[in-house]
């Protein structure tokens, strides 16, 4: 493998998906960590944890020869194998550490006594984080935002990712941005949340043109949008996506009752996966009691749960079309129409799926 030098050049590695190798420990990397990055520690949580007592009470030398006692024998060997398979599969890769300092130095060296040259990043995990969290900062102050907006149900993301610049925070955040917004897999690490969110924005910030959003609040699921973010957002011009009530129900069908059985029987079986599925619906429904009222709750639950029986025995869906339809109408439509009333002078442009994307088309050519 040929020698590439180590590198500063953070756009890059972010504009072009450069695979990165994160060797601090796992406890690190699960605080936060970048996208396209994979984790292999010089020292597993408890090593770590061992060498920082030391380097705390008998300083960096003693540190540095408990930790080369840590990792020594097999552990070395299966280290430095993993190390050798990332950069094998990966030769456009870099390596980092916290700083880029002696972690990264020493995988370095490791890797070149297995015969192989691998560059770092200069400055590590610190100075990457630094670059994205100032980029994104840029990007909120000097970019223009058009956000689009709809009652539930419009699909609203789905026309997002038909847009000439789409950044999709819902994705991002692994949420819908709702009650039952959760998805099967679990949320990121706000860290992890913020970095992706900043490379999607530096991305569209490289194509040129007004960046599309979706209208969201300031949570999507547990994850926190920047507060600049929301500002921006809040003053943005809106494109308000309208869809008859059937077309409506059949997308909430389709997104919260399909697909999310679907995902959950994939994962856990189609038994306890079936359960999961009941769990997150009802839960779902649940979470938002005290905002539709008890008897109106109680009245949604009865038919959620009726529709989830007939689903079960039968395999028939339409049940749910009964409690979808009345949830929009009685909660969300009300809720989103108030809200709406509020940005009534920021609208731009209101239609259908086809006509909001062929003013996104002509907007860009202006």
């Amino acid at each position: 493998m040929s020698t590439r030098p180590d590198t500063d050049q953070f756009r890059q590695l972010f504009l072009n998906d450069i695979p990165l190798m994160d060797v601090r420990a796992p406890v690190e990397y699960a605080r936060g960590s970048f996208p396209n990055t994979s984790n292999a520690p010089l020292m597993n949580d408890d090593e770590r944890h061992r060498v920082g007592i030391c380097h705390k009470e008998k300083g960096q030398e003693e540190a540095i020869r408990l930790g080369h006692q840590l990792v020594s024998g097999d552990i070395k060997a299966e280290r430095i194998a993993a190390w050798k398979r990332f950069a094998i599969q990966h030769p456009e890769g870099y390596l980092f550490c916290f700083r880029g300092g002696l972690r990264s130095r020493l995988t370095q060296q490791w890797l070149r006594e297995a015969g192989i040259d691998y560059p770092l990043v200069t400055g590590g995990y610190k100075a990457l984080r630094r670059f994205l969290i100032d980029s994104l900062d840029e990007v909120i102050q000097q970019g223009t935002f058009h956000v689009i907006s709809g009652r539930t149900g419009t699909g609203k993301t789905r026309v997002l990712h038909h847009m000439p610049n789409p950044v999709d925070l819902e994705g991002l955040a692994n949420h819908r941005g709702s009650s039952f917004g959760r998805q099967v897999t679990p949320q990121p690490a706000q860290i992890d949340f913020e970095n992706a969110m900043a490379v999607s924005m530096l991305k569209a910030q490289d194509r040129g043109g007004p960046i599309y959003l979706e209208d969201e609040s300031r949570l999507v699921g547990r994850c926190n949008l920047p507060p600049e973010l929301s500002e921006r957002m809040a003053s943005a011009p809106l494109l308000v996506l309208e869809r008859p009530m059937a077309e409506r129900v059949a997308i909430i069908r389709e997104d919260y009752v399909e697909a999310m059985v679907r995902d959950y029987q994939d994962r856990d079986g189609e038994e306890a996966g079936w359960e999961n599925f009941c769990d997150y619906l009802l839960s779902a429904l649940d979470r938002i009691r005290k905002r539709l009222g008890g008897e109106r709750h109680q009245r949604l639950r009865g038919i959620m749960e009726e529709a989830l029986e007939t689903q079960a025995r039968t395999g028939d869906l339409s049940g749910h079309e009964i409690w979808i339809k009345s949830l929009l109408t009685d909660y969300y439509d009300p809720m989103y129409d108030y809200q709406l009333g509020q940005k009534s002078g920021r609208i731009t442009m209101t239609g259908g799926p086809d006509a909001l994307m062929e003013w996104a088309q002509r907007a860009r050519t202006v």
